[in-house]
């Protein structure tokens, strides 16, 4: 790439940069469900229709937010000034997500409150997340180095989503609510979800708004004049069919994000034993089969085709799901299939990591075949996947809740913290299959799409030489 090369030090900028957006996003993804309906006591309607609606409307946002990235170059970049734009409001929003003002004290305000803090969030940090994950396009124009630098900071990411529960587990041994009442435990968690929020919030932006000042935009395309009759900028969107299969992959695995979703409710009902420690093995199973495949992914990515990694591993994901099913519920001991639970997780770094690069796949495709190269929006669609996801899994938690018929509000009445020993055995299998059957299935259904995914192989290479052979060609014209 000659001088069009990405140093080491903005690759590194740019990837603490993904760390410190992983920690913010990862307080609301992982936790906002216990938040609302464990800690808070939220009608378990309200939480589903927030959670599946509100996720929604969040996902629509990011092609509309893609659309218009694409369409306005500012004063400092295409991509970049929405960082620093963006930063202030996320890290206020994130702390007003986990703090409620005491004059809000009906059950119809706090819902009020929560909807619109929200709400808010996530369309502010849409205009965040669409640009920068869109940079790596604008960084490098070889298909190969856009690919490391996407794995690369894909793996701090994934690493800045694990602090948040790393002050989590810190919080429960420190505040310790063995033997409390319901009330006051919900004091205590109160406490430990706003240390965390502030301490993750305040870390994570400043982390984020440093990588402004390393990156930069390189590589732009040819601007094409869109002529009469030409499709618009949705509508290529929706003809790629490639694009169209990396999408159905990713709303096909929504099931993955359960185990980091569910993993603070699968410990509190699920299993007879310590939810601290349940939840600290359950978190470091899934951090260890994520981060070690997000680790190995920049190799497997040099040498095998995206397609085949996102099969083997989805299937091979699938089949530790049911062994972990298998295990767990017949021996009703959690930590002996701690080992199946980390093999099954595996394909959550590999989705990660891989959606990411396909999508780049897929722009310079468009670019090859339309002569339009749409990039905000295409990098959108991956938003888009990832928040539908979210929105599905979390929404299905609380579905969960109300068809074991789960109510943690009534422990209130009777001052007793409701446990995994003073529920039926449906309740508990209900909450285990969240982190089990559910993710399996999912995982199983997601590698159906890549079988008819094309760009792979010789056919791959032959697009990237044609595709830089036209761009010279066009610059030459140009000039």
């Amino acid at each position: 790439m000659g001088n069009q090369s990405v140093s080491k030090k903005e690759l590194w900028m740019y990837s603490v940069g993904g760390l410190g957006q992983g920690m913010v996003y990862a307080i609301m993804s992982q936790f906002i469900s216990d938040y609302y309906t464990n800690v808070l006591m939220l009608s378990h309607w309200f939480v589903f229709a927030l959670m599946l609606l509100a996720r929604i409307w969040d996902a629509i946002n990011d092609p509309l937010m893609g659309i218009i990235v694409d369409r306005h170059t500012l004063k400092k970049g295409k991509f970049k000034p929405y960082i620093i734009i963006t930063a202030g409001p996320i890290a206020v929003l994130t702390l007003l997500m986990y703090w409620k003002p005491g004059f809000i004290s009906t059950p119809n305000a706090t819902m009020i409150y929560c909807a619109v803090v929200y709400v808010l969030w996530g369309m502010i940090y849409t205009m965040s997340d669409v640009p920068f994950w869109s940079l790596p396009n604008a960084m490098t124009g070889d298909a190969q180095e856009r690919g490391q630098v996407i794995s690369f900071s894909r793996i701090f990411n994934g690493v800045g989503s694990a602090v948040p529960t790393v002050i989590f587990m810190v919080l429960g041994f420190i505040f310790v609510t063995d033997g409390m009442g319901k009330v006051e435990e919900t004091e205590i968690f109160k406490k430990k979800y706003f240390i965390m929020a502030l301490v993750a919030a305040v870390i994570g932006i400043a982390l984020f708004v440093n990588s402004y000042f390393h990156v930069k935009e390189r590589v732009g395309v040819v601007a094409k004049k869109k002529q009469p009759g030409e499709p618009g900028s949705l509508s290529r969107i929706f003809r790629c069919k490639p694009l169209m299969l990396v999408i159905a992959m990713g709303v096909l695995s929504s099931g993955r994000y359960l185990m980091s979703a569910a993993a603070v409710h699968v410990s509190r009902y699920a299993f007879d034993a310590s939810a601290t420690g349940v939840f600290t093995v359950l978190q470091i199973c899934s951090a260890g089969g994520m981060f070690g495949a997000m680790l190995f992914m920049p190799a497997l990515m040099k040498k095998y085709d995206y397609k085949k990694i996102v099969i083997v591993t989805c299937l091979a994901g699938a089949a530790a799901s049911v062994v972990t099913t298998l295990v767990g519920w017949t021996t009703q001991n959690f930590y002996i299939c701690a080992p199946f639970i980390l093999l099954q997780c595996i394909p959550l770094g590999v989705i990660n990591t891989v959606s990411y690069a396909m999508v780049g796949d897929c722009l310079d495709y468009m670019e090859l075949t339309t002569g339009f190269r749409d990039t905000a929006l295409g990098s959108s669609c991956q938003g888009f996947v990832n928040k539908l996801g979210n929105s599905l899994a979390t929404a299905g938690i609380s579905l969960m809740y109300i068809y074991i018929g789960l109510n943690p509000s009534d422990a209130l009445a009777k001052d007793a913290v409701v446990s995994a020993a003073t529920l039926a055995p449906k309740q508990r299998f209900g909450m285990f299959s969240l982190i089990s059957v559910v993710p399996g299935v999912c995982l199983l259904l997601c590698a159906i799409p890549m079988f008819f995914y094309k760009i792979s192989g010789s056919y791959k290479q032959e697009m990237v030489e044609q595709l830089a052979a036209k761009r010279e060609a066009a610059l030459a014209a140009k000039e």
